[in-house]
Formats: structure tokens, C-alpha cells, sequence
């Protein structure tokens, strides 16, 4: 386990981003956790600088859609960092694999 591993699941990779019936080709990091306070699962990340987002969402929120080899989920673009990299969140089932039991964590 790295230091990273801390009740956090997550993905690092290549995604498809869907922003107003556009795809784009992105790079992403996310990572999520179930919240017990509201009983849901919150994911969320960052995806590296790309000029088509910039174009589409010019710095606002947007709804989106994320597409990973694992699966896909929607959910919200924010606004950029100052490194131009837009946050994407969620709420519910995420795009990535969650482990549902203690030996598949462990693995």
C-alpha cells in the first residue's frame, strides 16, 4: 500500500470527457471515498490542461459526463486551478472500480 492508499479508491489515466455533446480526449486523476455523514459516494479529480475543455467550458461549470476503461459516471466540471486544470465531482457511483469487500482492498 502506498501513502496514498488511505480509505481513498481511485483512478490515474486516460478518460473521455463529454461537455455539451462534445468528447474529448483527456488525462485524469481521481479519487473518491464514501461519506457516512450522507451516505454517499463522493468522487472527484482533476484533469490535465486541455484547450477544447478551455474552449467549451471558458472557465464555468459545466454538467459532464466522464468515460474510463472501467466504466463512466456523470457529473460537474468546476473552475480551472491556476494551472488551467479543471476539477470534475460526483456524487454516487463513480467511473472507477470500488472494492466492495476487504480481500479485494487488500489485493
Amino acid at each position: 500500500m502506498s501513502e496514498h492508499d488511505h480509505d481513498e479508491d481511485g483512478y490515474t489515466g486516460p478518460a473521455t470527457l463529454i461537455v455539451e455533446d462534445t468528447e474529448i480526449p483527456v488525462e485524469v486523476t481521481l479519487r473518491g471515498h464514501f461519506q457516512p455523514i450522507d451516505g454517499y459516494y463522493h468522487w472527484y479529480g482533476r484533469i490535465a490542461v486541455n484547450e477544447r475543455l478551455a474552449e467549451i467550458a471558458q472557465g464555468r461549470k459545466k454538467p459532464a459526463e466522464i468515460r474510463l476503461p472501467e466504466g463512466s459516471a456523470t457529473g460537474e466540471i468546476s473552475d480551472p486551478d491556476p494551472w488551467d486544470r479543471y476539477r470534475i465531482m460526483g456524487t454516487s457511483t463513480p467511473p472507477f472500480h470500488v472494492p466492495t469487500t476487504l480481500a479485494e482492498a487488500e489485493a
